[in-house]
């Protein structure tokens, strides 16, 4: 009886040993696909790219002001480009930022559980609208009610109205990642200072932000990623004018929807007109990488543990 209960034990410990191993295989595959994935576009813009820059000179590709790929006096400037995605993806910042910190310090430190069960699934519907939805809104919306109230001389397509669409978009990326970030402080430090005689202000000025400084930072970074690499809130709101300028009431181009304009098949395939969109998705990839590097050092750098 002893010999058969062991061999019974032994059945069921090498089965669930197997089920472990399928599970782990299948979780590495999982993670595999993202890896091979993310190897692939990197391989697909370098290689593309460096095809480019057979013929473009990379100096002139990052100092050039003028980008005319698609006309018959061409400029490879990508300068035009950047500034467009930098206007929006700065003044979006300006605009998401302190209404994300502000919204996520009350979900966190002043609403009710009822109130934060009603305030926070409603604002996180926001990430869940169409950034399609978002650019027919600014182009219907909120470039009449801007001209109509403050700029007479706007036209249809401007960055002011993609930079309010965009900053609305990316809210509930602040938001959220904050109040979790500062839900995450434990009470007792909370407690402590009220112990001490401190108000909920001063807490949440003095203990909670610093002390979720690091989560809150890295919020901050990824949406401004996600503002750099948004597509057709910002092809619709903004036009397709490539220039170079930092006036949010003129129309602009970003590169994302330079490539959607290249990506619509009017250009012969493998042309130089064609191998300008990995140059342009390089120079972005780039950019965003640069974005998610940074946010990941701000949170190792800055990031308190507790016990």
């Amino acid at each position: 009886m002893a010999a058969s209960a062991n061999q019974v034990r032994f059945a069921r410990n090498r089965r669930r040993h197997l089920i472990e191993q399928a599970i782990g295989g299948a979780l590495f595959a999982c993670a595999s696909v993202t890896v091979v994935t993310t190897v692939g576009i990197v391989v697909i813009l370098l290689g593309e790219g460096a095809t480019f820059f057979q013929d473009v000179s990379v100096i002139e590709f990052l100092t050039n002001d003028r980008w005319t790929p698609l006309f018959a006096s061409k400029n490879f400037g990508v300068l035009p480009l950047v500034s467009g995605t930098l206007l929006i993806a700065v003044g979006a910042s300006l605009v998401a930022l302190p209404i994300g910190t502000v919204s996520a310090v009350f979900l966190s430190e002043y609403a009710s559980p009822h109130v934060r069960g009603v305030v926070k699934p409603v604002l996180e519907v926001l990430a869940g609208i169409p950034t399609v939805v978002y650019g027919y809104f600014a182009l219907t919306f909120i470039t009449p009610l801007l001209r109509d109230s403050f700029f007479p001389e706007l036209g249809p397509f401007n960055a002011v109205s993609a930079i309010v669409v965009v900053g609305v978009m990316i809210i509930p990326m602040v938001s959220s990642l904050s109040d979790d970030a500062m839900r995450a402080v434990p009470v007792a430090l909370r407690e402590g200072a009220y112990g001490v005689g401190a108000t909920r202000f001063e807490v949440v000025t003095r203990i909670v932000l610093p002390a979720a400084l690091s989560g809150i930072v890295a919020s901050y970074l990824l949406a401004i990623s996600r503002a750099i690499g948004e597509t057709m809130a910002v092809t619709i709101a903004a036009g397709a004018t490539p220039h170079l300028t930092f006036n949010p009431l003129e129309s602009v181009q970003t590169m994302t929807a330079y490539i959607v304009q290249v990506s619509l098949g009017d250009t012969p395939h493998g042309s130089l007109e064609y191998r300008t969109i990995f140059a342009v998705g390089a120079t972005l990839f780039t950019m965003t990488l640069g974005m998610n590097i940074i946010a990941r050092r701000v949170v190792g750098r800055f990031q308190e543990t507790y016990e």
